[in-house]
């Protein structure tokens, strides 16, 4: 089947390579002519693990295709999906501006039935909104669906290739027949439901993991009180099946380009609709809290006081796997120790960090050994996995004191206090 991808981010990159990848002959319309032409030429935008081996196939097999021109992408095509950004406000709404012009031009280039799938993640009611937007430029037929994506970074490929389910969110039989279709190769449970709660479903699943993860870290905060292990706690409860292990894991709280945007999404439509919404608010405040409390506990080491300390941060990325540092917690951390007076250096194997973006200053470091030089302290931010081989005995030599903050719970603590380290984990005392 002939499908068309509106956007070449994170969603609509994954999503067309992997749909090219099991037999459709997909083309991704992006209105950045050199971001266009640098996927012609095999230049990803975003790093991904096995995205660049899946477009490379996609593109070999002539099936995966990239564009500029709307109009002659939709010719022959049934399906057509709306991967553009949706990105938060200042008061937490969502910015709908890419949608609303995806769909006028979708409406102006229409010449047959299409189905339009809206791919991004919208305001419950989007769907109604985006058919009117397509109804006011064409008279053809058409129906807009409401398939959401619920795809980790830094595992998206296994996410789109091996999903647990597939929502679907319309009315119409003629949609879903060729929906059923064009996701006809993948084993799992395709959930049939009206639009607006496919659409509300997304935010539902968003908002309750990053609920479990400010749940797991208020925990923590007791046991750092009592002596008890946040770890050891997390395996008790997560053994039990109706609870489950995942995002059971103590530390910096959530970020990235989903969990803060949905769920302030999702408090706001809450606020509008005039809908008391508590356990979502104490997620917000307790992600904040998260980042706080690990500055707290180091300042507390250093006589109340970290002004002009330098502290070394391992990570910048809002999780290991990526490049995106969206709401990333270790920028957010090291935001909060710049506001207390240290002096930041950070290293990331992957992620960049701006400072006219982020709005204040950090050093960036050539390797974690660089950063450690003369450091004071040194923080665990982003769990990467080279960072499991680090000599931490040699970094320890680097350093001009002895404080090692794991924020992650990542290291071995026998190994860190064998290095000579003073050792904070998240939710141990």
């Amino acid at each position: 089947m002939k499908l068309v991808v509106v956007g070449t981010g994170y969603v609509g990159l994954v999503s067309g390579a992997c749909l090219a990848d099991v037999g459709h002959t997909v083309i991704c319309v992006d209105v950045d002519a050199l971001k266009i032409e640098k996927l012609k030429s095999g230049v990803i935008p975003i790093f991904e693990p096995g995205l660049e081996e899946v477009v490379q196939r996609g593109v070999e097999s002539g099936r995966f295709l990239f564009t500029t021109n709307l109009k002659e992408a939709m010719e022959g095509a049934q399906v057509i999906l709306i991967a553009v950004g949706t990105p938060s406000t200042e008061d937490g709404s969502v910015n709908m501006a890419y949608v609303e012009s995806a769909a006028r031009d979708i409406g102006r280039a229409m010449t047959e039935y299409t189905v339009v799938i809206d791919k991004s993640t919208v305001p419950v009611g989007t769907t109604e909104w985006v058919h009117s937007i397509i109804r006011h430029e064409t008279s053809c037929d058409f129906d807009v669906v409401s398939v959401p994506e619920f795809l980790r970074e830094g595992h998206a490929i296994q996410d789109f290739m091996k999903p647990h389910r597939i929502v679907i969110g319309t009315h119409s039989t003629k949609a879903i027949n060729i929906l059923l279709e064009v996701f006809s190769a993948f084993q799992c449970p395709k959930v049939i439901m009206d639009e607006r709660s496919a659409e509300l479903t997304k935010y539902a699943a968003n908002s309750f993991l990053a609920m479990k993860i400010g749940f797991i870290n208020e925990i923590a905060s007791l046991c750092e009180r009592l002596g008890a292990d946040v770890d050891q706690v997390a395996k008790g409860i997560g053994l039990d099946p109706r609870i489950g292990a995942d995002f059971l894991r103590a530390g910096l709280g959530w970020g990235g380009s989903c969990f803060p945007k949905d769920v302030r999404a999702l408090k706001n439509l809450g606020d509008g609709l005039g809908v008391s919404l508590p356990i979502i608010n104490a997620s917000l405040d307790m992600n904040t809290m998260s980042r706080q409390r690990v500055v707290d506990r180091l300042v507390s080491l250093f006589d109340g006081t970290i002004e002009g300390k330098k502290i070394a941060v391992l990570g910048i990325a809002f999780k290991p796997n990526t490049d995106d540092t969206r709401e990333s917690a270790a920028i957010a951390l090291m935001q909060i120790l710049k506001e207390k007076g240290a002096d930041v250096y950070a290293y990331d194997p992957i992620a960049e960090f701006h400072s006219a973006y982020h709005g204040f200053d950090v050093k960036i470091g050539e390797s974690p050994y660089h950063i450690a030089q003369d450091a004071h302290a040194i923080i665990l931010a982003t769990e990467w996995h080279e960072f499991t081989d680090l000599d931490l005995t040699r970094i320890k030599q680097f350093m001009a004191d002895d404080v090692m903050v794991d924020a992650r719970n990542f290291f071995d603590p026998v190994r860190v206090k064998e290095a000579g380290f003073r050792y904070l984990r998240v939710g141990n005392k």
